[in-house]
């Protein structure tokens, strides 16, 4: 077996079950889960419809894993109208992979890129984190470090401290923006820092872009890594490639569709390992695909479900606990007044309401766990649950 699988750490959710394992209820209320961000809002007809119109074509034909020019041309459509780049910079057959839901990929893309012969090579990515970065890094024979995100620096990854010689042995950097637990946007400084920082060390960016579909102000979607680079008139991409899902943008996490995008040199080896890899995304998907990238209507509607949600919820909580309103993603990550473990095992117990401890999702580096005494709130559910689960939670801090 691969040794470095016994790096790996249990997933988050492992980690919750046996925090959960042997608990005795003390109520008969309805369980309510905010611990997964797993879209429970109703998928778009058109999605469901355009799939199983081409299930009824049959399943005799091979998909690519380069995936179908009508697919690829509608992603480049949507990347250029989001993000506002010159239609001449981006070209579907150079520029753009579909892949099956970002998990893989950015757990692959890793796979692809490391140069495991190289002397310390080192995978950068935010504390608290999404943890496929790091079993990427790990068994693509790299090692991890992490770059602490704390209440100090608004959640963003604190850059300023990562020394130079950190950097010099830098071979990937994971970035996620809106980040995944806080919400917080990296604006377009910052990314225009990282990718000359990526040209001065040669390194290669990888952002991790999921939630930027699910923002609070319908005028200010948040700044792209593509967007940042024509900023700077580095129309190729170089060293920078992004990845996009339609899981969170179109409530449908099951449907396991999304994209690469960015450096067409980059692109082409990853397409290269990919052929190899058996990952190629089935026609009936990418049907489902086309319709979902060139409608905007119900991702707007999908919006306002959340901006909803965070209005009634903001309203119970904000007076007993102290949360902040994220600018993007369905996430809250308050403080808990306890022990965040302890905080998600007795509410549980007490309330039947399941969360993530803040702890579950980052590591203890350069002194300090960022994710300690902090919980991960996912307002996925319904409305309705997510109110009934607010007013447990105040009744449990209560």
């Amino acid at each position: 077996m691969n040794p470095n699988i016994n790096l790996l750490q249990s997933y988050p959710f492992e980690k919750l079950a046996k925090l959960k394992q042997g608990c005795v209820l003390s109520t008969h209320l309805k369980a309510i889960s905010l611990s997964l961000g797993e879209p429970q809002h109703v998928t778009p007809d058109l999605i469901v419809n355009s799939m199983n119109t081409a299930l009824m074509h049959g399943l005799k034909k091979y998909p690519t894993t380069k995936g179908g020019e009508a697919l690829r041309q509608s992603i480049a459509h949507w990347l250029v109208q989001r993000f506002k780049l010159p239609t001449s910079c981006l070209d579907p057959n150079k520029h753009i992979l579909p892949v099956n839901g970002t998990r893989e990929a950015l757990f692959a893309f890793a796979q692809s890129v490391i140069n495991q012969t190289a002397s310390n090579p080192l995978v950068l990515m935010p504390n608290p984190f999404y943890q496929i970065y790091e079993g990427a890094a790990l068994l693509a024979g790299a090692k991890p470090w992490f770059i602490n995100c704390s209440e100090e620096t608004n959640w963003e990854p604190d850059f300023d401290a990562v020394k130079e010689e950190v950097w010099k042995h830098c071979q990937l950097l994971y970035i996620c923006s809106p980040n995944n637990p806080s919400g917080t946007i990296l604006n377009i400084s910052i990314l225009k820092n990282l990718i000359e920082c990526a040209e001065k060390y040669d390194f290669i960016i990888a952002a991790d872009e999921c939630y930027t579909e699910i923002y609070a102000d319908e005028t200010q979607p948040p700044i792209g890594l593509l967007q940042a680079c024509a900023a700077l008139g580095q129309m190729d991409f170089k060293r920078c490639v992004v990845f996009h899902s339609l899981s969170k943008r179109s409530n449908a996490p099951g449907l396991r569709s999304g994209f690469v995008a960015g450096d067409a040199e980059v692109i082409e080896q990853f397409l290269r390992y990919r052929t190899y890899h058996g990952c190629a995304m089935p026609l009936a998907v990418q049907s489902a695909s086309i319709a979902a990238w060139g409608d905007e209507s119900h991702v707007q509607q999908n919006r306002e479900l959340y901006r909803k949600k965070f209005d009634a919820v903001m309203e119970i909580l904000t007076p007993i606990m102290s949360v902040t309103r994220p600018p993007a993603s369905f996430y809250l990550w308050p403080k808990t007044p306890i022990a965040d473990d302890v905080f998600a095992q007795e509410l549980f117990k007490q309330q039947n309401v399941t969360v993530l401890p803040g702890r579950f999702l980052s590591r203890t580096a350069h002194g300090t766990n960022p994710g300690q005494n902090r919980i991960r709130i996912a307002l996925v559910a319904s409305l309705e649950e997510c109110v009934e689960a607010a007013r447990r939670i105040r009744t449990f801090l209560t």
